[in-house]
């Protein structure tokens, strides 16, 4: 895995910026993805240490790029964090049912985001340990 490589899929370029920006200054790397399948052709060649997911997006949405995530053994310690501006409890439960280590509402601070995502990582790097 890449030590501080972060993939972002979403299909609105402006909160892909946002969030690529908020994670550098965190002092991660970001690679963003528009899409799902941009997404899965990014995580068949590089190993992120995360993943922040959008749930709608055109090609593949993000509760199918997961579970194809958690189907690779190579993604297996890679923190997933899901948001999207669909927050019913049905939606939710969905997202983590499909491989998401947690489930955000839009609209999110990338303040927040980021911290959520820090937590998750420090999580899924000492269950590996």
């Amino acid at each position: 895995m890449n030590e501080n490589l972060i993939l972002i899929a979403d299909d609105d370029a402006d909160v892909r910026d946002l969030l690529a920006m908020a994670l550098e200054e965190a002092g991660y790397r970001a690679v963003a993805a528009k899409d799902g399948n941009t997404a899965a052709r990014i995580l068949s060649v590089a190993k992120p240490i995360g993943m922040i997911t959008d749930v709608r997006m055109p090609a593949m949405n993000g509760m199918e790029l997961c579970q194809l995530a958690r189907r690779s053994p190579a993604n297996q310690d890679m923190a997933i964090l899901m948001v999207s501006s669909h927050s019913h409890a049905y939606d939710v439960d969905a997202g983590l049912v499909s491989g998401a280590d947690s489930y955000l509402p839009k609209p999110i601070s990338p303040r927040q985001l980021v911290s959520e995502l820090k937590t998750l990582i420090s999580r899924r790097q000492l269950a590996a340990a």
